[in-house]
């Protein structure tokens, strides 16, 4: 089994300053998942969005607040909390500590695909 060293993975920037690399998959599909690992900097939020699959996140460092679709109001989330998201549910998460918020997700699909709301 291949070791994969995240300090050695590019790293893309995402508007608002969040950044994030793929651990697991590439652009060719190439993997029946996708896995990465988001840095996201005090007082940033993901915008609401869906995926049209599962997708799993883990937070590891930091804090925030995640808000689901048909759960009710955004609820805190911290180290040690996972979101399990069905597909097409939208949902979003504000960073609220005064450090970055790291999070790992998993997305049950070989490419990334995110549908924003504007």
């Amino acid at each position: 089994m291949p070791i994969v060293r995240h300090d050695s993975l590019p790293e893309e920037i995402f508007p608002g300053g969040a950044s994030y690399r793929t651990i697991v998959g590439d652009e060719a599909g190439s993997t029946p998942i996708r896995v990465g690992v988001q840095t996201s900097p005090p007082g940033y939020s993901t915008g609401i969005h869906a995926h049209p699959y599962m997708e799993v996140v883990t937070v590891l460092e930091g804090e925030g607040v995640a808000w689901i679709d048909g759960e009710g109001d955004p609820a805190p989330i911290r180290p040690g909390d996972t979101l399990v998201l069905p597909a097409n549910t939208r949902h979003s998460f504000t960073v609220t500590g005064n450090v970055p918020l790291r999070t790992c997700g998993v997305h049950a699909s070989s490419e990334r695909i995110v549908a924003r709301e504007t």
